[in-house]
């Protein structure tokens, strides 16, 4: 999980010293694995408007791009990549520029003709990861300004994050800051979530046939949306984030995803037949999924289906082609859903298509945090489309078999203290816990002090009283935990190993050799 520094600190004030944020974040369990920097300006890359493009005959690589940098001078630039056209704004190294990898931009020839300059993709100047064409910037960016200056692009840190399984929680910026926040004592708190009014009720029809599978779905329907581009700052925390922008209904599906640890997928609601039916695949079904690959299907996968029964997605791992947003979606209707973890998991293993959704469902998310991730949606995708509509009444299919909101787990005082060498009080186990959100619902008292702690939705993994003796312990310190040597009931004493070799060796002293 990659942490932007200036993203964390949305949640709470963190601050910038690189070296605390990363010990304290070791010290939870959260293994900082690297710390880098990006989004350091390059200077004389300027913003250049694309004037007319030529082919040379000579040249089947290569074609000659001609820009105009601010200045009102015609500039002749060679270039490999095809993906601009007049009009385009676009980045220009120009000539004396150090590139980030060393390289210094100095007149170069190709058949004899000379190029003032290079064109630059995201990835050449550590702006995205993308290096299969020209960065095209905003058609708002000012011509011949320094390109960093005009998207407002800082220089900025991330933490790349070993997260375990037993963390589902931290694969979302609010869990690690919830963690954070605790040990650091800053207040978290949540993005803005989309307060705009309801518009006119809109509903969908959702029919769960596997329960078990399935114990909630929410569907909610969107109108008044234009798909293009995202805004600048979306694109760019994507990227840095190992994700390529694609439009701004998917990017604000994907930012959702990283801020809250919730997947959502957004379909074109003109294409689903007003209807959603959640059920298993029948044996070899087929579905074209989103990366235009057909994927037979066995009955243990479990289906997002339209109101015509046709497959439109794989539950938790992706979505289908026929359904995906395009051009020319004006509405949406986004799925939120909770879906049974080891069910997610088998289908994406058995068919070799793990994805970032896939990787947050197999480990557990939120069943109560869907109405946030709705809300966070609307409120991202409204920056792009004014005058977006959120309908009422949205479906929300709650099944029996949805997990608890809060599982009650017993936690011994004594047993805390055996387990870590500690003397802590009743009261400091409560405090512990109570910061990150578990709650202390009663006391028992007696010869064995008890605390009865509601354990929160974000936090499937504390199932036991050990998984709590743990949250004591990473909250408490391990650093401060103590040397002494838990007792055991049973006596050490020598294996029969051992004890044949004794005697043997007696045998022979006795024997004299």
């Amino acid at each position: 999980m990659k942490i932007l520094n200036s993203w964390l600190n949305e949640f709470g004030n963190f601050g910038t010293d690189v070296e605390k944020l990363a010990a304290a974040m070791t010290s939870l369990g959260l293994a900082v694995e690297s710390v880098t920097s990006v989004g350091a300006p390059v200077k004389g890359v300027v913003v250049a408007r694309v004037l007319r493009t030529e082919r040379h005959p000579d040249a089947a690589k290569v074609h000659r791009v001609y820009v105009d940098a601010g200045d009102g001078v015609e500039l002749h630039v060679w270039c490999g990549a095809f993906n601009m056209k007049p009009g385009d704004l676009i980045p220009l190294a120009t000539l004396g520029t150090t590139m980030p990898d060393g390289r210094v931009i100095t007149p170069r020839g190709i058949l004899g003709i000379e190029s003032h300059g290079m064109l630059c993709s995201g990835i050449e100047i550590g702006l995205s990861s993308d290096a299969d064409g020209i960065l095209i910037l905003p058609s708002t960016s000012k011509l011949g300004a320094d390109v960093f200056e005009a998207l407002g692009v800082t220089a900025d840190t991330v933490f790349d994050l070993d997260v375990t399984r037993n963390r589902p929680d931290c694969n979302g910026y609010l869990g690690v800051a919830r963690d954070l926040g605790a040990k650091l004592g800053v207040k978290v708190s949540v993005p803005a979530l989309d307060k705009a009014k309801k518009g006119v009720a809109r509903s969908l029809k959702v029919l769960i046939s596997d329960k078990q599978r399935c114990s909630r779905y929410n569907a909610t329907v969107m109108s008044g949306v234009v798909v293009t581009n995202s805004p600048a700052w979306i694109a760019r925390r994507l990227t840095n984030s190992g994700m390529r922008p694609i439009n701004n209904v998917v990017d604000a599906s994907n930012l959702v995803m990283l801020e809250l640890n919730q997947p959502t997928h957004a379909f074109d609601a003109d294409k689903i037949a007003n209807a959603f039916k959640i059920r298993c695949a029948r044996d070899k079904e087929t579905l074209v999924t989103l990366d235009d690959q057909t994927r037979e299907l066995a009955i243990t996968d479990l289906l997002i289906c339209d109101g015509k029964d046709m497959p439109i997605g794989l539950a938790g791992v992706m979505g289908g082609a026929s359904t995906e947003i395009s051009a020319t979606t004006s509405v949406v209707a986004l799925e939120t859903a909770f879906f049974e973890p080891s069910g997610v998991a088998s289908t994406a293993t058995r068919l070799g298509l793990r994805s970032e959704a896939s990787l947050r469902f197999e480990r557990g998310v939120d069943p109560y945090g869907i109405e946030a991730a709705v809300g966070r949606f609307a409120a991202l995708l409204r920056e792009s489309c004014p005058k977006l509509v959120v309908h009422a009444k949205g479906t929300d299919v709650k099944e029996k078999t949805l997990p608890p909101k809060q599982k009650v787990v017993s936690l011994r005082v004594s047993q805390v203290n055996r387990i870590l060498g500690t003397k802590l009080s009743a009261k400091a186990i409560n405090s512990l816990l109570a910061k990150i959100g578990f709650v202390t619902k009663s006391t028992s008292t007696g010869k064995i002090i008890a605390l009865n702690i509601a354990v929160p939705s974000w936090r499937p993994d504390c199932e036991t009283e050990i998984d709590l003796v743990e949250e004591v312990a990473r909250h408490y310190g391990y650093e401060n935990l103590g040397k002494i040597v838990p007792q055991s009931t049973m006596h050490g004493r020598l294996s029969p190993m051992q004890q044949r070799r004794r005697e043997l060796r007696e045998v022979v002293v006795g024997l004299g050799v």
